[in-house]
């Protein structure tokens, strides 16, 4: 398994909405095969700021996702509030824990 990790700049003014459009849009994610749950969190210095992070059995099924109609409906809720280009990464899950 691994994690997506977004991080996205909403422009100025239109962090509700965002908010509003992720209520629609992470159900369209979460329905790709291999997807096994997202998250968002509003980052505490720059509320404008977003950490996403999004979990797939692989990047074969991430990097499917973004060929199929289901992206286009996700990118059409998600893309239009960025600021700039989403920063994204990927990372193995897990490496290491302690709770």
């Amino acid at each position: 398994m691994i994690i997506e990790h977004v991080v996205v700049h909403i422009a100025e003014g239109r962090t509700i909405e965002f908010e509003q459009s992720l209520k629609q849009a992470f159900p369209i994610i979460t329905s790709a095969p291999g997807c096994h749950g997202a998250e968002a969190r509003r980052q505490l210095e720059d509320e404008s700021t977003y950490l996403m992070l999004i979990k797939w059995d692989s990047l074969t099924d991430h990097m499917d996702f973004r060929k199929s109609d289901l992206f286009a409906k996700w990118k059409d809720l998600t893309w239009t509030f960025y600021d700039r280009p989403a920063e994204v990464s990927h990372f193995y899950l897990p490496f290491l824990s302690h709770e």
